[in-house]
């Protein structure tokens, strides 16, 4: 059971002292059966009122409020973990839902809502028909086949580490043939969609011990994959950046419909575009 350390770091530096507007946090990991959290503490300069909620999809959120001006905005998170995830993870997905095509119960239908809809417009049915070849027959194994979808996107997808903001768009990365694990994540959850999955994106780190994994390879990444609800099972991780299934090796933060929703660190400061002198990032996931 390793324990692990994260220390998420973000400055920002600013030309003269501006007027700070709130700034929204998701930092905090989110519990689950396989993580455990040991300890969280989040520290912000300069001094300001954190008031903590979750929002719709329970994510932890610290809405930072400040009283004072400054030149250098530091907010600095460092968090253990015990994880307990299994290398080999068996999911017991229910009788109804082993084979796809397969219905939702009519209060889980309901409950998915946007999430099992394409968030992403398909006019001439280009995603559709790109999912569509990997489902061989029809009725077909539902684990399966979403390992064959979550495989193909990293088949014929490179990966390519990409610090500026912004997600592509599902059809944008198959017509460029290369992403982030944002975009594989983005694509691969639009893909779930398209065949009628509820699926959701997932914000948060990538454990790496061997070092032999993509995704935040860099100073100041965090990492992206989703989940998919299949009946019986719940909620399946799938990291298409690492040909991964199961939670193991990842740390969730937040979940989202989209993967704007799922920023670690927003908000505005009162200025001009050129007072901000630079933001730098700098994240650390090792063992304790």
């Amino acid at each position: 059971m390793p324990r692990v350390a994260i220390t998420h770091n973000t400055t920002y530096r600013y030309t003269t002292a501006v007027a700070l507007a709130p700034h929204r946090m998701m930092l905090r990991p989110r519990e689950t059966r396989d993580l455990t959290l040991v300890a969280f503490d989040l520290d912000i300069l300069p001094a300001a009122r954190i008031d903590w909620s979750h929002d719709v999809a329970g994510n932890a959120i610290a809405a930072a409020t400040f009283a004072a001006s400054s030149d250098v905005l530091t907010i600095g998170a460092r968090t253990i973990v015990d994880l307990t995830a299994p290398v080999w993870p068996v999911f017991a997905i229910a009788a109804s839902a082993i084979s796809y095509p397969f219905i939702y119960a009519a209060d889980d239908w309901t409950d998915l809502g946007t999430l099992a809809s394409p968030q992403y417009a398909d006019h001439a049915g280009r995603l559709s028909d790109w999912v569509e070849a990997f489902v061989m027959q029809r009725p077909t194994d539902t684990l399966s086949l979403l390992k064959d979808v979550a495989n193909g996107v990293t088949a014929q997808i490179t990966y390519q580490s990409r610090e500026t903001e912004g997600t592509q768009g599902p059809l944008e990365t198959l017509d460029r043939g290369w992403g982030s694990c944002r975009d594989f994540a983005v694509l691969f959850a639009e893909a779930a969609r398209t065949l009628g999955f509820g699926a959701r994106l997932v914000s948060g780190y990538l454990y790496d011990p061997t070092g032999d994994r993509l995704g935040s390879a860099a100073t100041g990444s965090t990492h992206a994959w989703v989940e998919v609800f299949v009946p019986g099972a719940g909620w399946i991780p799938f990291d298409p950046t690492n040909r991964a299934i199961g939670s193991a090796n990842l740390i969730p933060v937040a979940v989202a419909r989209k993967i704007e929703q799922v920023a670690p660190v927003s908000g505005s400061f009162f200025g001009t575009g050129v007072d901000l002198i630079s933001m730098d990032i700098e994240v650390r996931v090792e063992d304790v």
